[in-house]
């Protein structure tokens, strides 16, 4: 499985910009470029890091490069507008001497934060079976606490989902049970003490989940992880509607963008999927596969020409991951059905063929070929 992630090309590996002096003075050149990903998210990628922003016309909520967000509110064509920020970035480091700078790096790596002398008992609890993988282990804990602190149980529920949809693929009992308490920990409340358990002992926690065949991406519960997990799950199960009301609560992020309109191809609104596809160009799996699935839509609304185009864009860079180059091809190959080209068909099919030859449903392609 392919990783999502975000081309870098042409910036620095220094987190300051570069310098140039001129007369004695110093001119700094930064290097920027803004990224849309679909219509009202945009990726800001600068010298100094990567963020992005939401909105549209009237608001706006950035997420700087150094984690400061900031929100704008505008009122259109008056030129009036208000900019607030929510929360502070991380201060900018101070230069150090090279001896500093090696000190620096020799110096031990922070302990692992672990509850005081005085947290509660049911922090102390969970922090205790964070590394099991038993998941009666994270029951006990909801049990023994949640009268008395309910948010216990959320955070149980949430690890116990994480457990069974990391470790239960292909186990109909575990992704069910996934799905029961992933689904059910994505529309509580996020309240302090969550917020702050998960902010010290599970800020850097990680769990895989594959935003559409062939695009798998490690996410964090800050990036979401419990929506988009639990509406892989509900896709699974073959409830759409459920996973398409689920990635539309979650945060307005990449991944969340490129799952709803997969979702969104499945359900067959495929004018939503053009409309959000507008502007999209391959430059990883994941825009590859966006542009395949801009495809399909073209195509089932009778757009072959646009499809053709769309498939082509999706298929010009071969390093793209054999899934989604497959995903593609096949579409296209409907494509050539429709229009009953069974040479261009056959050749599509054959192209797979030489790469996978289980993939399903190629045998019996072929066959009706014949």
């Amino acid at each position: 499985m392919a990783a999502i992630h975000v081309p870098r090309r042409g910036l620095g590996s220094s987190a300051c910009p570069r310098r140039i002096r001129i007369l004695g003075l110093s001119v700094g050149f930064r290097l920027s470029k803004s990224i849309r990903i679909v219509p009202g998210i945009r990726l800001n990628v600068s010298s100094r890091g990567i963020g992005y922003s939401v909105g549209g016309k009237g608001m706006r909520i950035t997420r700087h490069a150094n984690g400061r967000v900031s929100r704008t509110l505008s009122l259109p064509g008056t030129g009036l507008s208000h900019h607030s920020t929510i929360r502070p970035g991380r201060p900018r480091p101070q230069p150090h001497s090279a001896r500093n700078q090696r000190a620096s790096a020799l110096a031990p790596t922070p302990p692992r934060p672990t509850p005081g002398m005085f947290a509660p008992g049911w922090e102390k609890d969970l922090f205790a079976v964070l590394p099991s993988t038993n998941p009666s282990d994270f029951t006990d804990v909801a049990r023994r606490h949640h009268r008395n602190a309910p948010h216990t149980r959320v955070i149980a529920a949430t690890l116990e989902g994480l457990l069974h949809f990391e470790f239960g693929a292909g186990d109909a009992g575990a992704e069910s049970r996934a799905r029961e308490l992933l689904g059910w920990a994505a529309v509580q409340p996020s309240t302090e003490p969550i917020q702050r358990f998960t902010g010290t002992y599970l800020v850097h926690r990680t769990w895989p989940v594959e935003i559409v065949p062939g695009v798998t991406a490690e996410l964090r519960l800050q990036d979401d992880v419990v929506r988009l997990a639990a509406a892989e799950l509900h896709q699974r199960a073959g409830d759409l509607d459920a996973a398409i009301w689920t990635v539309e609560q979650a945060l307005p992020t990449a991944h969340a963008a490129l799952s709803l309109i997969d979702l969104y191809s499945c359900a067959e609104r495929h004018q939503e999927v053009i409309d959000l596809t507008n502007g999209i160009t391959n430059s990883d799996d994941a825009t590859a596969l966006l542009l395949a699935l801009r495809g399909r839509a073209f195509a089932h609304q009778g757009f072959y020409d646009a499809a053709r185009e769309s498939f082509s864009q999706a298929l010009r860079v071969r390093s793209r991951s054999t899934a989604v180059r497959h995903r593609a091809l096949v579409e296209r190959v409907q494509v050539d059905f429709a229009q009953n080209r069974k040479a261009a068909a056959r050749k599509g099919l054959e192209k797979i063929l030489a790469e996978d030859p289980t993939y399903p449903g190629l045998t019996d392609a072929l066959s009706s070929l014949q």
